[in-house]
């Protein structure tokens, strides 16, 4: 009887052990970014880190950023960018990898598939158009400037919670 007890105590323990599938990171105009969004987009070469003492808080800035830039470009609808760009932007990721099954392996490891990613490349390309369109400017530094300050209204103003805390 009293191994009945105690074999039920060990298999409650074991079962009460919780296993972190993933992570909400920020939530931005009601669109989750997990950590495995930024693991992806760092393993796809989607983002970088750029030397960054906290690569994830980067990374996931860069995500917030990009989820604020869609919901304009939504707003505005910039023209589709062509199937080709789409197809160049793919095999600009391929080329990262050494080979067919590395890039599947990362895939696997993100939780995404071949479609998901042409997704969100012809996201990127729409974003890439919509900021030309908007910030036209020939000099580049006035050009990342203004886009720096109108990111910053976008944030103030969006709808962002940035759950991230650095070293948890």
């Amino acid at each position: 009887m009293w191994i009945a007890a105690a074999l039920m105590v060990l298999l409650q323990s074991v079962g009460a052990r919780a296993e972190t599938i993933d992570r909400v990171l920020a939530v931005v105009g009601g669109q989750l970014i997990t950590l495995t969004d930024v693991t992806a987009a760092r393993d796809l070469g989607l983002q970088t880190a750029d030397s960054a003492t906290d690569p994830i808080g980067s990374i996931l800035s860069k995500l917030i950023e990009r989820e604020l830039v869609l919901a304009e470009v939504d707003r505005y609808a910039p023209p589709e960018p062509a199937a080709d760009a789409v197809d160049r932007e793919v095999a600009r990721v391929r080329s990262r990898f050494p080979s067919p099954r590395d890039l599947d392996a990362a895939l696997e490891r993100s939780g995404i598939d071949e479609r998901h990613l042409r997704e969100t490349l012809r996201q990127d390309l729409r974003a890439a158009a919509y900021l030309t369109q908007r910030f036209p400017a020939a000099e580049e530094d006035r050009r990342r400037a203004a886009i720096a300050e109108w990111m910053t209204s976008l944030r103030r103003r969006g709808d962002v919670i940035d759950l991230y805390l650095a070293g948890r």
